[in-house]
């Protein structure tokens, strides 16, 4: 096996829909997004007889805290690995072929990573995996040296929706209060829901946006973030904004990333002056129906809490989100694999902002 950069966004993208577990954390255009941000990265893919076999977007994050190697929700492994075709007199052993594949390319990423981290002047490496959270994962993690992240960076439970049904099926799957309320908002005359990519609408979204921070003290993304992002997805026609409004005044509004037959609920934002209307969940719904236009097969809630405790800052929106029917994923939990004696500042640092936000 070797490593090579690829530069072609079309073999990159033909690659990654060969994948099955996958986020549009590592697509091409999350990686422009990156640069659009200042940060450098590489797009690694790992071969095998000029075959390739898995790739990972890997990002250099220069915060004050730190310099480090950051790999969000990957590295993506090609189907070809878990659906590895074996001669019939060695089916049993199947599973083990597919297993030394998968730890095979990842040793030799994380040792490409190592060399890469040393010239880039960087204190550890960090890994958001998109595998699910289960003894066999988290043991590849622990014998290369990796240890559990103070925090997470992106997702690690989410909140899935198979919408390749029919929409009265999906309707029908549904919380009866959620049901309930999507229908009350579509009837009411006061409500609009409207789709947009203009950037000015991410300035009004922004606004929203920052309300909700302020009502549950979250970390907030910037409005340059927030227009790069649209900015990444928008010429291949990847989002969209969308701006629920009330009488004309806008209460709520959503960032929709639409990739490889996935959409996702990226971005999220809303008022509480009207608790009585409920455009939120029509707002959703529109979303997931703009989905299924568009082909996709999937739709992504993206984070919820990790338990039902009333007392999780996400309870309210996790209980949001699962009432449009679904089922949960758990990914393994944020991995770093410190390099340098500088790790543990950066440690200190975000296990503080951890305990600061009640997560």
């Amino acid at each position: 096996m070797d490593i090579t950069e690829i530069k072609d966004k079309q073999k990159w993208e033909n690659f990654l829909l060969e994948c099955g577990e996958k986020t549009f954390l590592q697509s091409w255009n999350w990686g422009g997004f990156q640069e659009k941000m200042g940060n450098k990265i590489w797009r690694l893919g790992i071969y095998e007889r000029n075959s390739l076999l898995s790739a990972a977007l890997i990002i250099k994050i220069a915060a004050k805290r730190g310099i480090f190697l950051f790999c969000p929700h990957g590295p993506i492994a090609s189907l070809k690995i878990k659906n590895l075709l074996i001669a019939p007199q060695l089916q049993g052993t199947k599973r083990l072929v597919r297993k030394s594949k998968i730890k095979n390319s990842f040793e030799i990423l994380i040792n490409y990573l190592k060399d890469l981290a040393k010239k880039e002047n960087c204190s550890f490496i960090r890994i958001s995996p998109v595998w699910e959270r289960n003894k066999e994962n988290i043991e590849i993690f622990k014998n290369l040296g990796f240890k559990e992240a103070p925090i997470h960076m992106h997702s690690e439970i989410t909140w899935e929706l198979d919408i390749s049904l029919p929409e009265e099926n999906l309707l029908k799957q549904m919380r009866k209060t959620t049901r309930y309320l999507i229908k009350q908002a579509q009837e009411n005359s006061d409500v609009r829901i409207n789709r947009s990519q203009r950037l000015d609408d991410v300035e009004k979204f922004n606004e929203l946006y920052q309300k909700t921070v302020n009502r549950h003290h979250f970390a907030p993304f910037s409005l340059d973030y927030l227009k790069k992002e649209v900015l990444a997805f928008a010429p291949d026609n990847q989002v969209i904004i969308f701006l629920a409004e009330y009488r004309e005044e806008l209460i709520a509004s959503a960032i929709i990333i639409f990739w490889q037959g996935i959409a996702f609920y990226h971005q999220g934002a809303s008022l509480v002056k009207y608790p009585k209307i409920p455009v939120s969940y029509l707002l959703q719904w529109e979303a997931i129906k703009e989905a299924k236009k568009r082909g996709c097969k999937t739709y992504n809630f993206w984070g919820i809490a990790p338990t039902d405790s009333p007392r999780h800052p996400w309870a309210g929106l996790t209980l949001f989100k699962k009432g449009f029917g679904g089922y949960k994923k758990e990914y393994v939990k944020t991995q770093d694999l410190p390099l340098s004696g500088k790790y543990w500042i950066n440690y200190l640092v975000e296990r503080m902002r951890r305990s600061k936000r009640g997560l």
